[in-house]
C-alpha cells in the first residue's frame, strides 16, 4: 500500500473527525444544557454565557483551521512533504463551515435574526465589519473548491483563491479588535499570519526576479546572436558572391 492510499484511507477520516472535535464538543455542552444538566463538562465549559462562549469558539476554530490551510504550502515546499496537498481543501472546508456557523450562530441566536440589527452593527462596530467582509471573500473561495470548478475556471481559480490572504488578515483584525482587554492570543494569530503571507511574498518576488533575469539573458543572447549573424554576413559579402554561393548550397550540389 503506497504512500498516497494510506493518507486518503487512514489520514484523512482521521484529519476530519479532529476537526470536527469542537463542534461535538460545544454540540454536547448545548444538549446537556437543554436537557437540564448543567454540571456535565460540556456543559461546564461553556461558562457563564453559553451563547458568547459558543460564537467565540466557532469563530477562533475557524481562524485557526484557516491559518492552517496557510501553513500547507510552505510545509510542503520547506519540508518536503508534498503528500499534505491532500489535505488543504479539507482544512479549508471546515474553517469555511466553522466561520459559516459563527455567523450564523451571532444573527440566528445572538441577534434573533434581527437584519436591521445586523446592518447597524456591520456599519457602526468595526470589528464586526471586518469579520462580515471575511466572511463574504470567503463564500466564493468555498463553492469553488471542488476539482470541477478548478477545471472551468482554469488560471483564473488561482487568482480567486488568492482571496484566502485578505481573509487571513480579516479575520484577525476580527479578533483583535473584539478583544477588549487581553491581546495576547490574537497577536499569536496575526503574527502566524503574517509570518505566512511574508513568506509567500519574499518566494512571490523571488520568482519575479529570477523570471526577468532569464528574460534579459535570453534577450541578451537573442541580440548577441544577431549580431553575429550580420558580421558573418558581412564577412562572406567581402569574400565574393562564390564563396557564398558555395557556402548556400547542400554538399550534393556542390
Amino acid at each position: 500500500m503506497d504512500a498516497d492510499t494510506v493518507a486518503r484511507r487512514f489520514a484523512k477520516p482521521v484529519l476530519f473527525m479532529l476537526c470536527l472535535l469542537p463542534a461535538v464538543w460545544l454540540a454536547a455542552g448545548i444538549l446537556a444544557l437543554q436537557g437540564g444538566d448543567p454540571t456535565a463538562a460540556a456543559a461546564r465549559a461553556l461558562g457563564a454565557n453559553p451563547v458568547e462562549k459558543i460564537q467565540d469558539t466557532l469563530g477562533i476554530w475557524g481562524l485557526r483551521l484557516l491559518l492552517v490551510t496557510l501553513m500547507i504550502t510552505p510545509l510542503r515546499i520547506i519540508g518536503g512533504w508534498p503528500r499534505l496537498q491532500l489535505f488543504r481543501r479539507m482544512l479549508g472546508l471546515f474553517a469555511f463551515f466553522y466561520i459559516a456557523m459563527h455567523f450564523a450562530w451571532y444573527l440566528f441566536v445572538d441577534q434573533a435574526f434581527a437584519w436591521s440589527q445586523l446592518l447597524a452593527d456591520i456599519a457602526k462596530r468595526p470589528f464586526i465589519t471586518a469579520g462580515f467582509a471575511a466572511f463574504l471573500l470567503l463564500v466564493p473561495l468555498a463553492f469553488t473548491s471542488t476539482q470541477g470548478s478548478m477545471r472551468r475556471l482554469g488560471r483564473r481559480w488561482q487568482k480567486l483563491h488568492r482571496l484566502v490572504y485578505p481573509v487571513a488578515v480579516l479575520g484577525c483584525v476580527h479578533y483583535w479588535w473584539q478583544v477588549k482587554a487581553d491581546v495576547r492570543e490574537p497577536l499569536v494569530y496575526a503574527g502566524i499570519a503574517a509570518i505566512l503571507l511574508g513568506w509567500r511574498a519574499v518566494r512571490a518576488w523571488r520568482r519575479r526576479r529570477t523570471t526577468m533575469g532569464t528574460q534579459s539573458s535570453v534577450a541578451g543572447t537573442g541580440a548577441h546572436g544577431r549580431e553575429r549573424d550580420r558580421g558573418q554576413d558581412q564577412q562572406a559579402s567581402r569574400s565574393g558572391p562564390g564563396v557564398q554561393h558555395l557556402a548556400d548550397q547542400p554538399p550534393a550540389e556542390q
